[in-house]
């Protein structure tokens, strides 16, 4: 063997193992579908799928969207224009439920009328509390897409729908799929529906939503939680896709309630520190930044890095759906101690490390823009 062929050999040697290592990296990497109500710019809905994407043992099959904080198809256009402005254009972003399976604006304004008004109803709310200072559009129907601040998106949204986008990649990958639900479980629950195996395919669902016992914290949020510690919005949004997705045969489920978040805040010492990175993903979230409790960027970190959470217990839950006072209610009985009507045991993580939670998003917030 000759010097010459044996320095070619080497170099293909050398250039197989590179794209078997880089191969072997891309197979290891957690695959996951975050499902999210993604009103924006930035703020609590945006801010968690940023921590996810910016992850880089994590790959993002698709971004599946539903109405709740806004309507569908201003929620699709938020998340199109802001993986546009970090140059992620390469995740799918696929549009979902408009509306929930049985609920209403008329039925909320009707359950109003006889047991009082609720403090905050995401898409149906009709004049925002004096208490929370938002910046939000006036209220509007879900045909409308008001212009937002960071500019309207020049791509497109996928043609699929989110219940199929959901079955199809988790039988595409059985087991391996994570989803990562952070708004209301309405496309969840028609992936259900959809196909009886979905859920059991999927390696795990962590989610956020429901309230068990919170404590107030010092801000203008905790009043939401103060006299009805067992309402949450995700919940009585749409609380009977709640009840069909917590009672589907999951693998693995993993709860993050209210009750950890109340002690959260994206603090203004925070926003300053990402703000001081230059880059477009960090500039973004510091221009449209607003100090609410961390409710969805807790659910992500947990998932993220387990032991953010010091506290779970195994509990069975289920979601209230009866029509009286109620309605979208958190379910509750020591694990195994329910009534046998299909609900399940969850893992609940109900405390967690607040420093540790802050560390990793302002770590993945203000990292360089991972590449697709």
């Amino acid at each position: 063997m000759n010097d010459c062929f044996r320095r070619g050999f080497a170099a293909v040697a050398v250039l197989l193992l590179t794209v078997a290592g880089a191969a072997n990296a891309a197979a290891a990497r957690r695959k996951v579908i975050i499902d999210q109500d993604a009103f924006g710019p930035g703020g609590p809905n945006l801010q968690p799928i940023l921590l996810v994407l910016q992850s880089p043992d994590v790959e993002v099959l698709g971004i599946t969207v539903e109405s709740g904080d806004g309507w569908l198809k201003e929620n699709v256009a938020h998340t199109l224009r802001m993986l546009e402005i970090i140059g992620r254009t390469d995740i799918p972003v696929v549009p979902g439920a408009t509306v929930p399976l049985v609920n209403s604006q008329e039925a909320t304004k009707r359950w109003e009328a006889r047991y009082g008004k609720l403090f905050y109803k995401g898409a149906w709310m009709e004049e925002w509390p004096k208490e929370v200072q938002v910046r939000r559009p006036t209220p509007h129907g879900p045909d409308v897409v008001p212009v937002s601040p960071a500019g309207a998106p020049t791509t497109r949204a996928s043609t699929e729908v989110a219940a199929n986008f959901l079955v199809r990649k988790v039988r595409e990958f059985p087991g391996e799929v994570t989803i990562l639900a952070l708004g209301p479980l309405t496309n969840l629950a028609l992936a259900v529906r959809l196909d009886d195996g979905f859920a059991a395919a999927a390696r795990e669902l962590v989610f956020m939503g429901g309230s068990f016992s919170p404590h107030p914290a010092g801000n203008a949020f905790a009043l939401e939680y103060m006299f009805t510690p067992r309402l949450e919005f995700n919940f009585r949004w749409d609380p009977e896709a709640a009840k069909i997705t917590l009672r589907a045969p999951w693998r693995s489920l993993t709860q993050v309630p209210v009750d950890p978040s109340t002690k959260t805040l994206f603090t203004a010492e925070m926003i300053a520190r990402v703000a001081a990175a230059d880059t477009a993903l960090a500039r973004y979230v510091a221009k449209y930044a607003e100090s609410f409790p961390l409710w969805d960027e807790l659910a992500a970190a947990v998932w993220l890095d387990p032991s953010i959470a010091t506290r779970r217990e195994v509990v069975a839950v289920d979601v209230d759906t009866d029509s009286g006072a109620g309605y979208g209610n958190t379910l509750s009985w020591a694990a195994g101690k329910g009534p046998g009507l299909g609900e399940r045991d969850v893992s609940v993580v109900f405390d967690v490390d607040g420093t540790r939670l802050n560390a990793l998003v302002v770590d993945r917030l203000t990292r360089a823009v991972a590449a697709p």
